[in-house]
């Protein structure tokens, strides 16, 4: 993960209405384990999140100018003068939200594989404890990365190659309500674009119908659900998006198009690329079982709504039969 540039400034803010203080630095972060390290770990707990938001920049405008700025950086600006001009902005906001607490703001632009990434986030620091080399022990502060609320990833790459794209941002949603990180958001200049949990949702059903189509064993459907879920999360694990053609290729190596074109003949209105939900992801499970010529499998999100589980009598009601079934119940009926 090659380290462009990056930065830490800090802001001193404290939720009580007072003024808050900026700290900048002059200097760039080093080239160093330590540097990489912070990076790493800041992408994993960023990953982890799983209440996440997809968008684009609003036009650039007074209200706006992050993009304009960054767009400046990219195009052979001074990184530093950049993260100065940004953080400044970010304190304007801050003290304008009278919930909001300061912290360490880190500005990274960083390359992994062939993509450009900037990742801009408010970092707090967690107390600890650290043993000397003589085996005493002294207070000591960290990074916490483990609460982190306030964050953004920008794909620079599909940004400048894609501008019609709508999820190049992605960033952390705070709490139902929680007006305090909305500056966040407006700071990135941000606006959604895809909605991911939507958008995976409608993925798994999208899978569950191709399943029924193709009246597919369940030992089959079973391998098929793992793989879909395996990949989704793998993606979302590394802060990629699902991509349906490589999807598809996975599901069936035999016919991989197969899961795609289906997709696309039945009109899901799905974009070639979804941000993977973890949530949603989580919630999709398949249950199975057989037992004396019976045999039932269903995914986990149809329990409640098209089937009901009684536990006491222990009965499933099932709503919504499949035509296929349907027909066959009927002609046997008679």
């Amino acid at each position: 993960m090659p380290i462009r540039h990056s930065i830490i400034h800090q802001i001193d803010k404290k939720p009580d209405g007072t003024p808050a203080v900026l700290y900048v630095s002059g200097t760039e972060l080093t080239e160093s384990q330590a540097t990489e390290n912070l990076l790493r770990d800041l992408n994993v707990a960023y990953n982890a999140k799983t209440s996440k938001a997809w968008g684009f920049f609003h036009a650039q405008s007074g209200g706006f100018p992050f993009s304009g700025w960054l767009q400046t950086y990219i195009e052979g600006g001074d990184f530093i003068e950049f993260s100065h001009t940004a953080v400044e902005h970010l304190q304007k906001l801050m003290e304008e939200s009278n919930l909001s607490v300061g912290g360490h703001v880190l500005l990274a632009h960083y390359q992994q594989g062939l993509t450009d990434y900037l990742i801009v986030a408010l970092l707090q620091n967690s107390e600890g404890v650290t043993v000397n080399a003589d085996l005493s022990v002294t207070p000591s502060k960290h990074l916490d990365f483990s609460n982190i609320s306030l964050a953004a990833r920008i794909n620079i790459s599909e940004w400048r190659s894609k501008p019609k794209s709508r999820q190049y941002i992605s960033y952390l949603k705070g709490a139902k309500g929680r007006k305090a990180t909305d500056y966040f958001r407006d700071f990135i200049g941000c606006q959604e674009g895809v909605d991911g949990p939507g958008e995976t949702r409608t993925l798994l059903k999208a899978f569950s119908d191709f399943v029924t189509a193709e009246d597919m064993h369940e030992d089959s459907a079973r391998e098929k659900t793992q793989t879909l879920v395996s990949y989704s999360m793998a993606q979302a694990k590394i802060g990629e998006p699902i991509t349906l053609d490589e999807l598809s290729e996975l599901i069936d190596e035999d016919r991989p198009k197969a899961f795609y074109d289906f997709i696309r003949n039945k009109d899901y209105g799905l974009s070639p690329e979804i941000p993977a939900d973890k949530r949603t992801l989580n919630q999709f499970r398949r249950f199975t079982g057989r037992a004396e010529g019976l045999s039932i499998s269903f995914e986990q999100h149809l329990l409640g709504s098209k089937i009901e589980f009684d536990q006491e009598a222990g009965t499933l009601t099932v709503r919504g039969l499949p035509t296929q079934l349907t027909n066959q119940l009927k002609r046997a009926s008679n």
